[in-house]
């Protein structure tokens, strides 16, 4: 589910650690939206464009999947 990012001015956002070179190239993810069961992400080029709303064990399943070696 994508929302816009109105519902979202106040939020801190994170930005990835694999980010490119020039910090440009990666996901930001609102981690204090993460209590409401969904975690917003988006890219850090185009922040002003929808979020897209992953629910929170999706989101935890993605983060095991990227950061468990061999995978």
């Amino acid at each position: 589910m994508a929302i816009g990012t109105d519902g979202l001015v106040d939020t801190p956002w994170i930005k990835s650690s694999y980010s490119g070179t020039y910090g440009g190239d990666c996901l930001e993810w609102a981690p204090a939206h993460a209590h409401t069961g969904t975690v917003p992400i988006r890219d850090s080029k185009t922040p002003d464009s929808p979020a897209l709303l992953l629910p929170a064990p999706a989101w935890t399943a993605f983060l095991r999947m990227v950061t468990t070696p061999g995978n």
